[in-house]
């Protein structure tokens, strides 16, 4: 394994719109050192979501390439892709991901169990740290927004991934609620991992040790 937790070498995204080609990534390269919290900052178009599914291996880059922990993650085939997602990718994103006919308990366990994290913090003790353990046995509909987004970060966090992904994760928040999501955000990210979020907020890029600019698919001094 490399030191580098998550690198992405040159990466070049490219979309159809009618007859013409649009650039979403172009050369676009990043590495994430351990214990380390980047935040990927830009507007509307610049190619902040398509870069975070290029590195949870959710989207193939028509060049450049992906690597966890050393292991490269793009240019596989779908179900190994999904394999190295699912035991070292974390996801969190504005949607929280959470499956609605499950309690915010079964939402969690349900992710521990399918990264087959036995040795990870327990299932109860994590949703305890985010603040749920009044809540661990509502369902995603009867959340507010505030609760969906910390039991979106538990679930992505069971079973200890390497690497956690957040886009936008605080969009749909209040302020205060927003402060405490970046509390925990800090509190509970892999420790010897990585985690990337793409925001807008300001408050979000301030709690990062270190961000990036995306300005039409091209990272920017």
């Amino acid at each position: 394994m490399t030191a580098e937790v998550l690198e992405a070498r040159g990466l070049h995204r490219f979309y159809r719109r009618g007859d013409d080609e649009v650039a979403a990534l172009l050369d676009v390269s990043l590495i994430v050192q351990p214990g380390e919290l980047v935040a990927v900052r830009g507007p509307s178009g610049s190619g902040k979501s398509t870069l975070l599914v290029l590195l949870a291996g959710l989207d193939e880059p028509d060049g450049g390439a992906v690597y966890i922990g050393g292991h490269r993650i793009s240019h596989h085939g779908g179900r190994d892709r999904a394999e190295l997602r699912r035991r070292f990718v974390g996801v969190l994103t504005q949607t929280s991901g959470l499956v609605s006919h499950l309690s915010v308990r079964d939402n969690v366990e349900l992710a521990r169990r399918l990264r087959d994290g036995s040795h990870a913090t327990p299932r109860d003790e994590l949703i305890d740290a985010v603040g749920l353990a009044s809540r661990a046995n509502a369902f995603p509909p009867e959340l507010s927004g505030g609760e969906t987004a910390r039991a979106g970060l538990a679930v992505a966090l069971a079973g200890a991934p390497m690497v956690l992904l957040a886009d936008e994760p605080t969009a749909e928040v209040s302020w205060a609620e927003e402060t405490d999501l970046l509390r925990l955000f800090r509190e509970l990210r892999p420790e010897h991992g990585g985690t990337v979020v793409v925001t807008h907020s300001a408050a979000v890029a301030d709690a990062a040790d270190r961000v990036l600019d995306l300005h039409e698919g091209r990272l920017v001094s």
